[in-house]
Protein backbone atom coordinates (compact mmCIF):
# COMPACT_ATOMS: atom_id res chain seq x y z
CA UNK A 1 0.00 0.00 0.00
CA UNK A 2 1.06 3.47 -0.65
CA UNK A 3 1.84 6.04 1.98
CA UNK A 4 -1.10 8.39 1.57
CA UNK A 5 0.29 12.67 1.53
CA UNK A 6 -2.23 14.81 0.68
CA UNK A 7 0.49 16.85 -0.88
CA UNK A 8 2.89 16.61 -4.55
CA UNK A 9 6.07 16.53 -4.30
CA UNK A 10 7.67 17.91 -7.64
CA UNK A 11 10.90 16.74 -8.98
CA UNK A 12 11.37 13.20 -6.79
CA UNK A 13 10.67 10.09 -8.13
CA UNK A 14 7.35 8.60 -6.70
CA UNK A 15 7.09 6.87 -3.28
CA UNK A 16 7.79 3.36 -2.54
CA UNK A 17 5.30 0.98 -2.12
CA UNK A 18 5.36 -0.83 1.33
CA UNK A 19 5.31 -5.14 0.34
CA UNK A 20 2.77 -6.65 1.82
CA UNK A 21 4.80 -9.32 2.84
CA UNK A 22 7.40 -10.34 5.12
CA UNK A 23 10.34 -11.13 3.27
CA UNK A 24 12.29 -14.07 4.80
CA UNK A 25 15.43 -14.22 6.36
CA UNK A 26 17.72 -17.43 4.91
CA UNK A 27 18.81 -19.98 8.39
CA UNK A 28 22.05 -20.48 6.06
CA UNK A 29 24.31 -18.03 4.61
CA UNK A 30 24.38 -17.99 0.90
CA UNK A 31 27.89 -19.99 -0.89
CA UNK A 32 30.01 -17.68 -2.63
CA UNK A 33 30.95 -18.74 -5.96
CA UNK A 34 34.36 -17.18 -5.31
CA UNK A 35 37.23 -19.25 -5.12
CA UNK A 36 38.73 -18.92 -1.55
CA UNK A 37 42.90 -18.53 -1.43
CA UNK A 38 44.53 -21.89 -0.66
CA UNK A 39 46.61 -22.09 2.59
CA UNK A 40 50.02 -21.40 0.21
CA UNK A 41 49.21 -18.11 -1.05
CA UNK A 42 47.94 -17.23 2.40
CA UNK A 43 51.20 -17.91 4.00
CA UNK A 44 53.30 -16.36 0.93
CA UNK A 45 51.15 -13.31 1.40
CA UNK A 46 51.69 -13.59 5.47
CA UNK A 47 55.78 -13.39 4.29
CA UNK A 48 55.35 -10.79 2.10
CA UNK A 49 53.72 -8.63 4.73
CA UNK A 50 55.91 -9.49 7.20
CA UNK A 51 58.96 -8.74 4.91
CA UNK A 52 58.02 -5.24 4.57
CA UNK A 53 57.05 -4.87 8.24
CA UNK A 54 61.20 -5.69 8.75
CA UNK A 55 62.37 -3.99 5.86
CA UNK A 56 59.84 -0.07 6.92
CA UNK A 57 61.80 -1.42 10.76
CA UNK A 58 65.26 -1.19 8.83
CA UNK A 59 64.46 2.41 7.10
CA UNK A 60 63.58 3.56 10.14
CA UNK A 61 66.53 2.39 12.15
CA UNK A 62 68.98 3.77 9.27
CA UNK A 63 66.93 7.23 9.14
CA UNK A 64 67.86 7.39 13.44
CA UNK A 65 71.25 6.07 12.86
CA UNK A 66 72.34 8.44 9.76
CA UNK A 67 70.26 11.67 12.11
CA UNK A 68 72.28 10.68 15.26
CA UNK A 69 75.34 10.22 13.24
CA UNK A 70 74.72 13.59 12.09
CA UNK A 71 74.28 15.10 15.41
CA UNK A 72 77.41 13.25 16.75
CA UNK A 73 79.43 14.96 14.00
CA UNK A 74 77.62 18.52 14.31
CA UNK A 75 78.69 18.29 18.55
CA UNK A 76 82.19 17.66 17.41
CA UNK A 77 82.86 20.52 15.29
CA UNK A 78 81.40 22.41 17.74
CA UNK A 79 83.29 21.20 20.58
CA UNK A 80 86.29 22.03 18.06
CA UNK A 81 84.70 25.43 17.89
CA UNK A 82 84.88 26.20 21.13
CA UNK A 83 88.42 25.41 21.76
CA UNK A 84 89.55 27.68 18.86
CA UNK A 85 87.72 30.22 20.31
CA UNK A 86 89.64 29.49 23.88
CA UNK A 87 92.47 29.61 22.16
CA UNK A 88 91.94 32.98 20.31
CA UNK A 89 91.21 34.26 23.77
CA UNK A 90 94.00 33.35 25.31
CA UNK A 91 96.22 35.17 21.76
CA UNK A 92 94.26 38.29 22.19
CA UNK A 93 95.16 38.27 26.18
CA UNK A 94 98.72 38.03 25.10
CA UNK A 95 98.89 40.43 22.18
CA UNK A 96 97.37 42.76 24.79
CA UNK A 97 99.95 42.36 27.32
CA UNK A 98 102.61 42.54 24.95
CA UNK A 99 101.48 45.89 23.41
CA UNK A 100 101.54 47.31 26.74
CA UNK A 101 104.87 46.57 27.08
CA UNK A 102 106.04 47.64 23.79
CA UNK A 103 104.28 50.83 25.18
CA UNK A 104 105.66 51.18 28.08
CA UNK A 105 109.33 50.60 26.53
CA UNK A 106 109.20 53.49 23.97
CA UNK A 107 109.01 55.97 26.65
CA UNK A 108 112.06 58.62 26.34
CA UNK A 109 113.53 58.22 29.63
CA UNK A 110 114.03 54.26 29.98
CA UNK A 111 115.70 54.39 26.23
CA UNK A 112 117.56 56.86 27.68
CA UNK A 113 118.71 55.05 30.67
CA UNK A 114 118.96 51.26 28.22
CA UNK A 115 121.11 53.37 26.30
CA UNK A 116 123.36 54.71 29.03
CA UNK A 117 122.91 51.40 31.06
CA UNK A 118 123.28 48.89 28.19
CA UNK A 119 125.36 50.44 25.38
CA UNK A 120 127.45 52.79 27.35
CA UNK A 121 126.18 55.70 25.36
CA UNK A 122 126.75 59.43 26.64
CA UNK A 123 125.70 62.60 25.40
CA UNK A 124 127.78 64.45 22.83
CA UNK A 125 130.37 66.90 24.01
CA UNK A 126 131.01 70.12 21.98
CA UNK A 127 134.36 68.50 21.02
CA UNK A 128 133.04 65.92 19.25
CA UNK A 129 130.96 68.25 16.75
CA UNK A 130 132.46 69.48 13.40
CA UNK A 131 130.92 71.58 11.38
CA UNK A 132 131.31 71.64 7.34
CA UNK A 133 131.06 74.58 4.87
CA UNK A 134 129.19 74.14 1.73
CA UNK A 135 129.53 76.92 -1.21
CA UNK A 136 126.26 78.31 -1.62
CA UNK A 137 126.18 77.95 -5.33
CA UNK A 138 124.03 75.05 -7.21
CA UNK A 139 125.24 72.33 -8.78
CA UNK A 140 122.54 70.91 -10.71
CA UNK A 141 122.12 72.30 -14.30
CA UNK A 142 119.43 71.99 -16.02
CA UNK A 143 119.49 71.46 -20.32
CA UNK A 144 117.52 73.41 -22.36
CA UNK A 145 118.49 71.41 -25.68
CA UNK A 146 115.88 68.85 -26.37
CA UNK A 147 116.97 65.42 -26.35
CA UNK A 148 116.26 63.04 -29.34
CA UNK A 149 115.75 59.80 -28.96
CA UNK A 150 117.02 57.16 -31.29
CA UNK A 151 115.38 54.72 -30.13
CA UNK A 152 111.70 56.18 -30.63
CA UNK A 153 108.67 54.14 -30.58
CA UNK A 154 107.75 55.12 -33.82
CA UNK A 155 107.81 53.57 -36.79
CA UNK A 156 109.27 54.68 -40.25
CA UNK A 157 105.24 55.25 -41.49
CA UNK A 158 104.52 57.64 -38.98
CA UNK A 159 107.94 59.50 -39.05
CA UNK A 160 106.75 59.86 -43.25
CA UNK A 161 103.38 60.69 -42.12
CA UNK A 162 105.10 63.47 -39.93
CA UNK A 163 107.44 64.89 -42.43
CA UNK A 164 104.72 65.51 -45.10
CA UNK A 165 102.23 66.92 -42.24
CA UNK A 166 105.46 69.40 -41.65
CA UNK A 167 105.60 70.47 -45.75
CA UNK A 168 102.01 71.09 -46.08
CA UNK A 169 101.95 73.72 -43.14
Amino acid sequence: MAYAYNRYQYETSPRKLKPEYETIQRKYPKKSTARKPNKKAKAKASKINKAKVILYVAIGFVTLFVISYRYAIIDKKYSNLKGLEDDLGVIKKETAQLEANIESSLNLTTIKEEAESKLGMKKMSPEQIVYVALPKNDYVETSSEEINDENSNTNWIMSIIDKIMDILM
